[in-house]
């Protein structure tokens, strides 16, 4: 079957495609306004915004009312084992995290939960942001020790916490995740640049070492916009 032309708004998304994937639109970079891409282009405001609906389905942009529109990622993959921080910084993204809140607290469904005698947790919630945009928020619980209040500080920790946590002689060898479509509440919603009730994707995440301590307990609600699930798996028969 041959297939027809294209219509105006997906030679415009096509165009844009290329432009990003090629890095002359960076990630994290904003796109022109859609006047300015009206002009560009030569067709009305509404066959621009039908384009980055299309852009915006191929998770190439993210689009926020009253914001605009910036470039996100373009499905490439990240390797997490190595952290956020340093998967992203291979991947030529330049990501800002911004500590949030550093405490210790008391938790003791948590321990019982995860099977520790003491209810004692460092507290770390973060942003993390791509140019003008956040992209997660995240929130660890880590059980307390000597060598975790000494390595987790507001400075250390707008870094690598994978990196972080191995000077504190932590290596995660062992996790269990989970993850599901959860609406933003008003917090979080503000937070992000989005309005309550917008969808997410949350993620929480149990790490171990090898001897089954808990290095860390983490809940992020991740903008689906960058945050994508790649798994592979071998069937044996």
């Amino acid at each position: 079957m041959v297939s027809g032309p294209r219509l105006k708004h997906e030679e415009i998304a096509a165009v844009l495609a290329r432009e990003i994937r090629a890095g002359e639109l960076p990630t994290g970079d904003q796109l022109p306004g859609e006047t300015a891409l009206a002009e560009r282009f030569s067709v009305s405001r509404n066959t621009v915004r039908a384009a980055l609906s299309e852009l915006g389905r191929a998770g190439l942009i993210s689009t926020r009312s009253g914001k605009g529109s910036y470039v996100t990622f373009d499905g490439r993959p990240l390797n997490v084992r190595l952290g956020w921080a340093r998967a992203l910084q291979e991947q030529g993204v330049d990501a800002t995290v911004t500590v949030l809140a550093l405490e210790r607290i008391e938790d003791p469904a948590l321990a019982a939960e995860l099977g520790l005698e003491s209810p004692h947790f460092l507290r770390l919630d973060r942003l993390r942001t791509i140019g003008a945009g956040a992209v997660s928020r995240e929130s660890s619980r880590i059980p307390v020790s000597d060598a975790v209040l000494e390595a987790v500080t507001v400075e250390s920790a707008a870094g690598s916490l994978t990196a972080v946590f191995r000077s504190a002689g932590l290596v995660a060898a062992t996790g269990e995740q989970w993850v599901e479509v959860r609406p933003l509440g008003a917090e979080n919603a503000e937070l992000l640049g989005h309005q309550p009730l917008d969808l997410f994707l949350w993620s929480r995440c149990v790490t171990r070492t090898s001897a089954g301590d808990v290095v860390e307990c983490v809940e992020s609600f991740l903008d689906p916009a960058h945050f994508r699930l790649h798994f592979e798996f071998d069937s044996e028969s």
